[in-house]
């Protein structure tokens, strides 16, 4: 069997201050991240393998948590704009996520022009949800017109958290913001509901990279943010499996929680059992033996 291979990268300089993220230095740590993934080949060589340049891409962000616990401008723009200039036009580049006014209050400034990075909510003018919902195993769901229709490929784009419910959220709950109703999805932490709807086609066939932003994680009662359970890691888990991705994030929310005195998110009766779904799924792999982690400071 095929190791997945996850990378983690990290630097002391990727928080400046408590206003954001260095771009700079969030976009140095992204493409060498893709580097370790392509075993030294350039950053832009390897996404192009992975993404046809004809594509229109969306970058899904997480900002429910506003400026205090979101994917920031800072670090969704910069990689936009990477993004478009590989692709050959800022335009093939839309971030996104539920509402104008949640990406409003994390910073973002909404742009709906072809021929510019493209920002917006599913709530914009020409977006909002698809009027059949998709029936699946257990999910009955109206997708974002962004995510079914918008975009040929896509990035998830997430927030590292510890999550009450789900035990944690990350990449592949990130797409838990492409449907009108998450909140049905709840359930017996959120098991098998992450996973089945990941493997709606509408996400499965379009997925083409987990970015796990864990420059800030919350370790411990999340998914709200509160500072005294936050740790600056000053991280990226980069990977094109979904579930290696979610698989080494919560690696490191145990290990901060470990750090911190906590008991382990099993021991809390939460742990994330949604990822042994996918893998059986055929989602990706979700066993630490299975995974090549590849880990760098820059």
């Amino acid at each position: 069997m095929n190791k997945s291979k996850v990378a983690i990268v990290s630097s002391r300089k990727a928080l400046t201050s408590e206003s954001g993220p260095d771009p700079q230095v969030v976009l140095r740590l992204v493409r060498r991240g893709l580097e370790l993934l392509a075993g030294g080949a350039k950053a832009e060589e390897y996404l192009l393998s992975i993404i046809p340049p004809s594509h229109t891409v969306g970058l899904k962000i997480n900002t429910i948590g506003r400026r205090a616990l979101s994917t920031l401008p800072e670090t969704a723009v910069a990689i936009g704009l990477w993004l478009g200039k590989t692709l050959g036009q800022e335009g093939q580049v839309i971030i996104w996520d539920r509402t104008n006014e949640e990406l409003k209050d994390t910073g973002y400034k909404q742009s709906t022009s072809p021929e510019a990075l493209r920002i917006f909510g599913t709530d914009s003018r020409g977006a909002g949800y698809q009027t059949e919902p998709v029936i699946h195993r257990n999910i009955g769901s109206l997708f974002s017109r962004i995510q079914a229709e918008m975009v040929n490929s896509s990035i998830s784009l997430a927030i590292l958290k510890d999550h009450g419910l789900a035990g944690v959220t990350a990449g592949m709950k990130n797409y838990f913001g492409a449907i009108h109703n998450p909140n049905k999805y709840h359930d017996t932490h959120c098991d098998p509901y992450v996973a089945e709807l990941f493997e709606c086609q509408q996400i499965r066939n379009k997925h083409r990279l987990t970015v796990i932003d864990a420059l800030k994680v919350q370790y411990h009662r999340g998914p709200s943010y509160h500072p005294q359970w936050a740790e600056k890691s000053q991280k990226f888990i980069i990977s094109p499996d979904p579930v290696a991705a979610d698989v080494v994030g919560w690696k490191l929310i145990e290990e901060l929680r470990a750090r911190k005195g906590l008991p382990s998110l099993k021991e809390e009766g939460r742990e994330p059992t949604y990822l042994f779904t996918a893998e059986r799924l055929g989602l990706g792999q979700a066993k630490l033996e299975n995974i090549e982690v590849l880990e760098e400071e820059v």
